[in-house]
């Protein structure tokens, strides 16, 4: 029997098409990729995908009830859109301090307006003045603030003293903000993570323009990049599995060799071939195809077939 693997678009236009060619080249006629087509969505009704391929619905409530219903007719979500919906930027830190990953010191701030339809009864449990002198002390100036469930660099604020963070703070108007340190780095990287295994360690330069970040090299040489990059492979690992994604990016932060896990919540990461290089697509191609391939070569129609990082699977017994 023919097994379909689908797509589900994001904005880009190169990954998706390379990633159809490829599947449909590997999967020997078994297996074939296309674009996911939705003309209706029925409760419960099964649409008939082994793999779907998530890059969009982050952004589109609609897709995201689709795969939900495609997981529970036994759809290999990549990535789990149950988790995706619970996810935020600071819980996952949270769970990294437990796993005893290098992180920026962080703290969560209250939302500057009230969220709707609440009063100042609704916050009896908030003490207020906050303990700003605490806060301040430990973060420390410069630092960022940032969406604590947010993406794609969208409100995201660098903070120069306590004055700058009240003002900007005021822009934000109901978001959940969290301030956090930030690290003066002598080398970054960004690493992508495929099905909790696949790992490709790419030097990275958030500084420059976004089409010029991958165009850097390391700054650490030798032996000490060596061990570098073994403890940051061990760590992209470990980080995935306890969050369950099977699509991801991890960035780290090299300030004195140590690697400061910045950014590890990309479930819909880039994969343009115009932002990432060529060498950097075709691994995300050939590895995306690969995974999704034995993926659906594992699906059984019907069978609840979705992917829990450790977290929640050890959180169920």
């Amino acid at each position: 029997m023919t097994k379909k693997v689908g797509i589900l678009f994001g904005m880009e236009d190169t990954f998706p098409w390379a990633f159809i060619d490829k599947v449909n080249e590997l999967g020997g006629g078994e297996i074939i990729a296309e674009p996911v087509h939705i003309d209706k969505l029925e409760q419960g009704a099964d649409y008939g995908y082994a793999v779907i391929i998530d890059r969009i619905s982050q952004d589109v409530p609609f897709y995201r009830a689709y795969l939900k219903n495609a997981a529970l007719n036994g759809t290999y979500v990549i990535n789990n859109p149950f988790w995706w919906s619970a996810d935020e930027k600071f819980f996952n830190n949270a769970l990294m301090t437990k796993l005893g990953i290098p992180l920026p010191k962080t703290v969560l701030l209250p939302s500057h307006e009230r969220p709707t339809n609440t009063s100042e009864t609704s916050f009896r449990n908030l003490k207020f003045p906050h303990d700003w002198e605490y806060i301040f002390d430990y973060v420390g100036f410069p630092a960022y603030m940032k969406p604590h469930d947010g993406g794609g660099w969208r409100n995201v604020y660098r903070v120069e003293s306590p004055e700058d963070l009240w003002n900007k703070l005021g822009e934000t108007e109901q978001l959940v903000m969290m301030v956090q340190e930030e690290i003066i780095f002598d080398d970054y990287y960004r690493v992508y993570c495929l099905g909790k295994k696949y790992v490709h360690i790419m030097p990275y330069e958030p500084r420059n323009e976004p089409h010029l970040r991958y165009a850097t090299t390391h700054q650490t040489e030798g032996k000490e990049l060596e061990k570098l990059l073994k403890v940051i492979h061990d760590y992209t690992i470990k980080m995935n599995e306890a969050l369950g994604y099977d699509f991801n990016t991890v960035e780290f932060a090299i300030r004195d060799g140590i690697p400061y896990a910045i950014d590890f919540c990309n479930p819909a990461p880039d994969a343009d071939r115009n932002a990432v290089g060529e060498e950097n697509f075709a691994w995300i191609v050939e590895h995306s195809a690969k995974l999704a391939i034995e993926k659906a070569k594992e699906y059984v129609p019907g069978k609840p077939n979705i992917s829990w990082g450790t977290f929640v699977k050890d959180s169920a017994k």
